[in-house]
């Protein structure tokens, strides 16, 4: 006979191990820490190191209590199972004082010194805006901190594929030096994807330094490479075509009004570079960068364009005619163009008819975002084409300016028109539009 007073197991005592595993991998740091109190299985199950291969840690730079105890929670973790972490991402945001950036500097000295010693698995790093030339970074911090960093770098450089340190600031001494770390053991370095996006600080000519050349010569694998164009010249393209060729996939390059982008590059550079390199894709994303004499230097016929962004982000600047950029300069990538994002300023200058007709032209276009004083006709218009298949676009975003405080009539306009394009919109499309009053 049964006995009636034992307890009846929950189901979740023969969960199958991969399946509990699968469910945690979505908690946090608390809720682990409490499941591991449940029992022997569950405690075992904690310490799997599929849960530990990927953290995250904020410095907040006005941390409330809870932000506090999750950065300590975080560090903890980090250094309990340091042996299993694969990617690791620090995130430092809004320093507003020295003593929360010396702070910080003292936590990841720690932090680096424990998992060079613990570690052997690390293949992504990243360090986001770190913003080294602010004021609230000491000197003597700053350079602590440059130290520590590049002597971690040294010890991980056979290891790490992938370091991201989107918006560090460095001066152009620094840069190349915590970049050369990487390979000092074998004049080498083994990383597939580097993010340099803003590294170096403000109005630095990074393309005129032999410097930088020389520290460019030294990544043999690089797959994707996410830079600034103030670094761009001949001789860091021909520097690519002779070391990375065989594996380059993808350049990003962002171009700012405030980086230096006047440097003359010619366009057999970049075709050497494309022969070299056939499955190369470059992606542009110029901010505040308008003029057509300015984007005429820099979008060469040559370079195999895949995607192109292009915002004044909110300014205005009566030498920003967009017309001849858009009937002159991009129908030159009518075969390779796939992405298009324009954040326009145009209030004067009418485009429907130059955009629409650039969008045609691109065979390849399939994602489309604009933000631009536009009519709700061409809407109808750039859909009407979608469904006769002149253009093969998948994702349409437009926002369409107005210069008017009501917009009830162009919202009526555009109910119309997505209900007469319901069947292709809902079945093909991914699509948003929507007015916004400018002013």
């Amino acid at each position: 006979m049964e006995d009636d007073n034992e307890p009846e197991q929950s189901p979740w005592a023969h969960l199958p191990d991969v399946c509990l595993r699968r469910v945690f991998h979505w908690s946090d740091d608390r809720d682990r820490s409490q499941a591991a109190l449940v029992c022997k299985k569950w405690n075992w199950a904690m310490h799997s190191g599929s849960l530990w291969r990927s953290r995250t840690i904020t410095f907040y730079g006005r941390p409330s209590r809870e932000d506090t105890l999750e950065l300590q929670s975080a560090l903890w973790y980090v250094r309990k199972f340091a042996k299993y972490l694969e990617h690791l991402e620090v995130k430092l945001r809004n320093p507003y004082s020295t003593a929360l950036t010396r702070k910080f500097q003292v936590t990841m000295r720690g932090l680096l010194s424990h998992l060079a010693k613990h570690n052997s698995h690390l293949v992504s790093l990243s360090i986001e805006y770190l913003g080294l030339d602010r004021l609230v970074w000491q000197n003597v911090v700053r350079a602590r901190f440059l130290k520590n960093f590049a002597a971690f770098l040294k010890r991980m450089s056979k290891r790490l594929h992938y370091l991201n340190l989107k918006g560090a600031r460095v001066t152009l001494e620094e840069g190349c030096e915590l970049l050369n770390s990487l390979s000092c053991l074998s004049n080498e370095n083994f990383l597939s994807e580097v993010n340099i996006e803003d590294f170096f600080s403000l109005h630095v000519p990074v393309y005129s330094s032999p410097l930088f050349h020389q520290t460019m010569s030294k990544f043999h694998r690089l797959a994707v490479l996410t830079f600034n164009y103030n670094c761009i010249s001949d001789e860091v393209l021909n520097t690519l075509r002779e070391h990375s060729a065989p594996s380059l996939r993808t350049l990003n390059i962002k171009c700012h009004i405030h980086d230096p982008h006047g440097q003359v590059v010619w366009g057999m550079s970049w075709a050497n570079l494309a022969k070299r390199a056939p499955k190369l894709n470059v992606n542009f994303f110029f901010e505040r960068v308008m003029r057509y004499d300015q984007l005429a230097r820099i979008l060469l016929a040559e370079i195999p364009v895949r995607s192109i962004s292009l915002r004044s982000c909110y300014f205005r600047d009566p030498d920003w005619a967009m017309r001849p950029t858009l009937t002159t300069l991009l129908p030159a990538y009518w075969h390779v163009l796939q992405k298009l994002t324009l954040e326009l300023s145009n209030e004067h200058e009418p485009l429907d008819d130059e955009l629409l007709q650039l969008i045609l032209a691109c065979q390849k276009l399939f994602f489309l975002e604009v933000w631009a004083f536009l009519r709700v006709t061409f809407v109808e218009r750039l859909l009407q084409n979608r469904a006769e298949r002149k253009c093969i676009l998948t994702t349409i975003k437009v926002r369409i300016y107005t210069a008017r405080q009501e917009t009830r009539e162009e919202d009526r306009l555009l109910r119309d028109i997505y209900r007469r394009f319901k069947y292709l919109i809902d079945s093909e499309l991914n699509y948003f539009v929507v007015t916004y009053p400018m002013v």
